[in-house]
């Protein structure tokens, strides 16, 4: 139920600022209010929800600022975990990540964004997988948890241009994994990642629909 629930936290099924009510939240999981507000107690520590005493629970969205903090350490864990993977040379990982690039390119032909938003998760998995570093791999998982990273994805590819120059971005990652240049392909992360920050803080700055 816990895990359920973190995940359609993350993927955007409970939105920012929603009230997240033990009742109804026991009816959908089978099972009564005390686990629920357990649950919901570790994804306050987690950084996913905020609970509000004599109020309720809500979605939590990170600031402006921790979104920032939390895509600074984005940068540095896909970027150690490309330049690991790079050293490592041609293992499984990277025949995954060539089938992935291809299915990116026809879900970008076909303006499909949930699926491309689905095989952009899959390909920084593939990368931290391909790492072969356990510890990275847990780390990785916690700060994408409190990024709510899948939520982000959607918001960005919604802007014009970008499921291609995302495309492009992870085509260039690639290449430098392939060619064996760890210091390129972690570079090359790096500028994968600051551009995704900059699409993500752009989106924060648009004002509501009226």
């Amino acid at each position: 139920m816990l895990d359920g629930l973190r995940e359609a936290i993350i993927r955007g099924e409970h939105q920012p600022g929603a009230l997240l009510s033990e009742g109804t939240l026991a009816e959908t999981y089978g099972t009564s209010r005390t686990p629920i507000r357990e649950a919901l107690q570790q994804l306050q520590t987690e950084g996913l929800v905020e609970v509000v005493p004599r109020v309720g629970s809500f979605v939590r969205e990170p600031s402006r600022r921790e979104l920032g903090e939390l895509f600074q350490l984005k940068a540095v864990l896909e970027g150690l975990g490309v330049q690991l993977l790079a050293q490592r040379g041609r293992v499984a990982e990277v025949d995954l990540l060539r089938d992935n690039l291809a299915e990116s390119e026809r879900a970008v032909a076909d303006g499909d964004v949930e699926r491309y938003a689905q095989l952009v998760h899959d390909f920084h998995g593939l990368v931290i997988q391909g790492a072969d570093n356990s510890r990275l791999a847990e780390h990785y998982q916690m700060l994408m948890n409190q990024l709510a990273y899948h939520r982000v994805v959607m918001n960005t590819l919604r802007h014009p241009g970008r499921l291609g120059a995302s495309l492009h971005e992870h085509h260039e990652v690639f290449k430098r994994i392939v060619d064996k240049d760890a210091f390129g392909a972690e570079q090359a992360m790096r500028d994968h990642v600051r551009c995704s920050e900059r699409e993500a803080m752009t989106h924060r700055e648009q004002p509501a629909p009226e």
